[in-house]
């Protein structure tokens, strides 16, 4: 086998996350077949690349001295695609856009937003359950910008020198389960209803897992927890398996009840990070009508909202630029304000 970029690209995603899963997560590749390639490479090379324990993937000797010439190899031909792009969409009367975003069903309509509106932006999107990896590409000039959540309780790593702007101060996160679950003919649910539940919690999220164990420790409760992601989480969800944690906006499902948490236990706070104010106002905009929009369709969402006086925002949420490698302001509870 001879090697290219592509297997350069894998080895430095498994250095930098020191996990096949979480590489293969963000190569968007099944973990078996990124253990696969990663064998086919070290055969081609002749030696061990990484060392596999319990605790990760670290890089053997042969695996630092392949690395020390792959990542300026790999950074270079991103920066050759990425300037290529730019003049591309110059040529065309258009702006190039690398967006990062963790999951949100405000994406497409952002998308969508950008494209059409003049002068025309065409935007890349590039996914990762990490906040804090998407920080970190930003502020590495790999990505414009980022879209990202931070859950309550576990401060985001913010890089210094990024600009911060905040979409929701704070989001609640509600729960999906099965239809036919008892507690899905309550308007809201008690942890208590769910006492006797599996929760299953994609733990590659900056925090999630964290948050969901304190709460349910502060309610009393000893619940299983299962490692999984959100499309496995939802679809055990709808046959009674587990249930697990949602966002609000969650597209509705005819075999899934999606509802608040009485007391709204969990929240997150919704950014949106670039390297300037104006990179920031190229796009916020957008993001904001494409987030209500998404709020308008969730009818959960919507009965929330109105039941904890959620009212338009007046005036512009407040642009915090980052000095230190955390967040420090001050975490204020206020009413989620209702889309346009």
């Amino acid at each position: 086998m001879e090697l290219d970029v592509r297997h350069l690209r894998v080895l430095c995603a498994i250095a930098d996350h020191g996990s096949l899963h979480k590489a293969a997560r963000q190569l968007g590749v099944a973990q078996p077949s990124l253990s696969t390639q990663l064998r086919r490479i070290e055969h081609a090379l002749g030696g061990p690349l990484f060392l596999r324990t319990r605790a990760g993937c670290r890089p053997t000797p042969l695996g630092h001295a392949v690395l020390s010439r792959a990542r300026p190899l790999v950074s270079e031909l991103a920066a050759i695609v990425t300037e290529a792009r730019a003049a591309a969409a110059r040529a065309a009367g258009g702006t190039r856009l690398r967006i990062g975003a963790t999951a949100s069903r405000a994406l497409p309509g952002w998308l969508r937003r950008l494209r059409t509106r003049v002068p025309r932006t065409e935007p890349t999107l590039q996914m990762d359950a990490s906040a804090n990896c998407l920080l970190r590409l930003v502020a590495s000039g790999r990505l414009d910008m980022a879209f990202v959540h931070e859950v309550e309780g576990s401060p985001l790593r913010i890089p210094a020198g990024l600009c911060v702007r905040v979409l929701v101060e704070r989001e609640p996160q509600f729960v999906s389960l099965a239809a036919d679950h008892p507690a899905a003919a309550l308007p809201e649910v008690r942890l208590a209803d769910l006492a006797g539940d599996r929760w299953m919690v994609d733990s590659t999220v900056d925090g999630e897992w964290d948050a969901l164990c304190r709460v349910l420790r502060e309610a009393g409760l000893d619940s299983d927890m299962l490692h999984g992601d959100y499309l496995t989480a939802y679809s055990l969800a709808a046959t009674g398996e587990v249930v697990t944690v949602s966002q609000p906006t969650a597209r509705h499902r005819a075999e899934l009840a999606i509802r608040p948490l009485q007391g709204d236990p969990i929240g997150v706070r919704l950014l949106l990070a670039a390297r300037t104010e104006s990179e920031l106002d190229l796009a916020y905009g957008e993001l904001e009508e494409s987030y209500w929009e998404a709020a308008r369709q969730s009818p959960a969402y919507q009965a929330w909202l109105s039941r904890t006086g959620g009212h338009p925002r007046t005036t512009p949420t407040t642009t915090l630029v980052a000095q230190t490698s955390r967040t420090d302001t001050p975490r204020r509870r206020r009413p989620v304000p209702v889309g346009p």
